[in-house]
C-alpha cells in the first residue's frame, strides 16, 4: 500500500516582470487555451497557475477542453491535488481525462490511485482505450505494485481480446515487460511473437527476461533477430552473460562487436563488462577497460569506481583496487563496502576493519547490511570474536537494522571457528527468529572444524529437517565429521540414507583460464 499523501501544491517560484508574457496575461477567454498551452509546452508549467487563480477568481465556467488543459498543466506543475479536484468538478469526464489522470499518479508513485481511476472510468461507461491499458501495465511493473504485478498483465491481455482493442507498439511492448518482470517470459514471448514489428524496446526487455532465468539460447534467437539494434540491447546481453562464470567469455565478445558496429559503450556498458571481467579473473581485460575509461568522464563515475574496485578484489589484486578506491573523487556506500570485502576476502582482515571503522567515524557513512557481511567475515576469518559480537549488536543499536539470517550465520561461524561451539548452539537457540538452513551449515562446519561429531549429528538434523535434499554438501560434512571419529557405521548408514533420498555430491572442479577461454578442470583430468 502507499501511504504518502498526494502534494496539494507545490511552491510557487516568484515571478520577475521579465518573465511575464505580456501578450498572454491577463487571457482573455477566448485565448485561454492558447495561453494555457504555452505553459504547458514551456520548461516552467508552474507558471501557468495564475491562469488557474485568475478562472477560479472571475467566476468563469470552463469548458471540457479547457479543464482537460488545466488538468494538464496542474499534473505537469506536480499537482495532483489540484488536478484531481479539477476531474472531479467535470460533469462528464471524457476518456482523455481519465487518461491524464491515470497517467499522472502512474508517473509519480501514485499506482493504486491510478488503479482506482481504471475502475471509475469503467463504473462510467467509458472503454479503456490502448493508451489506458499501457499505463495500467506500466504502473503494475513499478516498485510500488509488485504485490498486483503477477496478475495485471494476464487482466490487461484479456480486456484487450474482450473490448477488441487494437493494439499498438507501445501497449504490447508494455504487455511484454509487464509478463517479463512478472517471470512469464513464456507468455511474453507469445505476444512478442505475435507483434507484426518488433521494436529494439521489447526486444531488450525480452532478452532481459530470458537473461534472468538463465534461458541464454533464447536471448541469443530474439538478439540475432533484432534488425535495428541500439547500445541498450547489447547491454541486455552483456550483462546477462557476466552473470555467468561459463558465459561471462561472450560478454566480451559482445562487447568488442558492439563496438565494431559503431555503437559507443556508456556507464551500464563499462559496469557489466567489467563484472564479466570480475567473474572470469580476466584482470588484463579489466585494465584494458579501465584504460578505454580514463579517456572519458565515467572514470569518475562512482558506479565505475565501484565495479573497478570489485573486479581487482577479486582478480586478489588489493592494492590496485586500493589505487581505484583512493582516486574516486566521490564515494558511497557500495564503494566502501566494495573495499572491505576486497581486503576480507583476500586475507586482510584487519585492513578491512579499519577502513570499517574509518567509514563510520571520520566519513560519517552508514553501512548497509553487506557492509556488516563484510565485517563479520573479516572477524571470522582472523578470529576476532568479541570484535564481530560488537560489530553484530551494534547493527540494531546503532542503525536500528534488524540482523539478517545470513547475519546470524555469519555470527554462528565466528564463534564456532573460535571453538566456541557450545556459545555457537547458545547463540542459535537464543535466535529471534527460526534459524534457517544456513544457520545450522556454519554451525555444523565448525562442528566438522572442531571434531565435535554429537553436536555436528545436532545441527545436520535440524539442518535436513529445513532442507533434505538441497544441501548435499551437509551430508558431506557429517560424512567427514563421523568418519574423523572412526564411526564408520555412522558413516555407512548416512551414505544409505543418501542413496535412498538420490542425494550425490556434485564433482568438485576448478576453473582454469586458458588462453581462449575459461575451462572447468574436473579431478584425474588431463588439461
Amino acid at each position: 500500500m502507499i501511504n504518502a499523501k498526494i502534494p496539494k501544491f507545490k511552491s510557487l517560484v516568484p515571478l520577475k516582470e521579465t518573465e511575464i508574457n505580456h501578450l498572454l496575461w491577463p487571457p482573455k477567454f477566448s485565448s485561454l487555451p492558447l495561453a494555457l498551452q504555452h505553459y504547458i509546452n514551456s520548461d516552467t508549467p508552474i507558471h501557468g497557475q495564475k491562469i488557474h487563480s485568475y478562472i477560479f477568481k472571475t467566476g468563469y465556467k470552463p469548458n471540457t477542453n479547457i479543464c482537460i488543459k488545466l488538468i494538464i498543466l496542474r499534473l505537469k506543475s506536480s499537482c495532483l491535488f489540484y488536478a484531481r479536484q479539477l476531474f472531479d468538478e467535470m460533469r462528464q469526464p471524457t476518456l482523455s481525462a481519465y487518461n491524464y489522470m491515470i497517467s499522472g499518479y502512474v508517473k509519480h508513485g501514485f499506482v493504486l490511485e491510478s488503479f482506482d481511476m481504471v475502475k471509475k472510468l469503467c463504473l462510467s461507461g467509458e472503454t479503456p482505450d490502448a493508451y489506458t491499458l499501457s499505463m495500467i501495465l506500466k504502473g503494475s511493473t513499478s516498485s510500488y505494485a509488485e504485490s498486483y504485478s503477477p496478475y495485471i498483465g494476464k487482466q490487461v491481455h484479456a480486456q484487450i481480446f474482450k473490448c477488441v482493442i487494437e493494439g499498438d507498439d507501445v501497449l504490447y511492448t508494455a504487455l511484454v515487460d509487464s509478463y517479463v518482470k512478472s517471470g512469464r517470459v513464456d507468455y511474453a514471448r507469445r505476444v512478442f511473437d505475435l507483434m507484426l514489428e518488433k521494436d529494439v524496446v521489447c526486444s531488450t526487455s525480452l532478452i532481459t527476461g530470458y537473461m534472468n532465468q538463465c534461458y541464454i539460447e533464447d536471448a541469443e534467437d530474439v538478439f540475432s533477430r533484432t534488425t535495428e539494434k541500439d547500445v541498450v540491447v547489447f547491454n541486455a546481453m552483456i550483462e546477462g552473460y557476466s552473470k555467468q562464470v561459463e558465459n561471462a567469455k561472450k560478454a566480451i565478445e559482445v562487447y568488442i562487436d558492439m563496438q565494431r558496429l559503431g555503437f559507443r559503450p556508456n556507464i551500464s556498458t563499462f559496469a557489466s563488462i567489467i563484472g564479466a571481467c570480475s567473474a572470469l579473473a580476466e584482470f588484463e581485460i579489466g585494465q584494458q577497460v579501465q584504460g578505454q575509461l580514463m579517456k572519458t568522464e565515467l572514470i569518475e563515475h562512482v558506479k565505475i569506481g565501484s565495479a573497478l574496485i570489485d573486479m581487482y578484489s577479486k582478480c586478489g589484486l588489493v592494492e590496485d583496487a586500493r589505487r581505484v578506491f583512493n582516486y574516486m573523487p566521490e564515494k558511497n556506500v557500495f564503494s566502501w563496502t566494495s573495499m572491505i570485502d576486497g581486503y576480507g576476502k583476500n586475507g586482510y582482515p584487519n585492513e578491512a576493519l579499519e577502513l570499517f571503522s574509518v567509514m563510520q567515524i571520520d566519513h560519517l557513512i552508514v553501512p548497509n547490511y553487506v557492509t556488516f557481511l563484510s565485517a563479520l567475515s573479516a572477524c571470522a576469518h582472523s578470529g576476532l570474536v568479541a570484535k564481530g559480537r560488537e560489530i553484530f549488536e551494534s547493527m540494531e543499536r546503532d542503525y536500528s537494522m534488524k540482523p539478517r539470517m545470513e547475519h546470524y550465520a555469519c555470527m554462528v561461524d565466528i564463534l564456532g571457528r573460535s571453538g566456541s561451539l557450545n556459545q555457537a548452539l547458545e547463540f542459535v537457540i537464543n535466535m529471534t527468529e527460526r534459524p534457517d538452513s544456513d544457520v545450522w551449515a556454519a554451525l555444523l562446519s565448525s562442528c566438522r572444524l572442531h571434531g565435535d561429531v554429537e553436536l555436528a549429528n545436532l545441527a545436520a538434523n535440524e539442518l535436513f529437517k529445513l532442507s533434505s535434499g538441497s544441501r548435499p554438501g551437509a551430508y558431506v560434512a557429517l560424512s567427514n565429521a563421523l568418519a574423523d571419529a572412526g564411526r564408520w557405521d555412522g558413516v555407512s548408514e548416512l551414505r544409505e540414507i543418501m542413496k535412498i533420498r538420490g542425494i550425490s555430491k556434485g564433482t568438485g572442479f576448478s576453473w582454469v583460464g586458458g588462453d581462449s577461454s575459461l575451462k572447468a578442470f574436473f579431478a584425474e583430468q588431463h588439461i
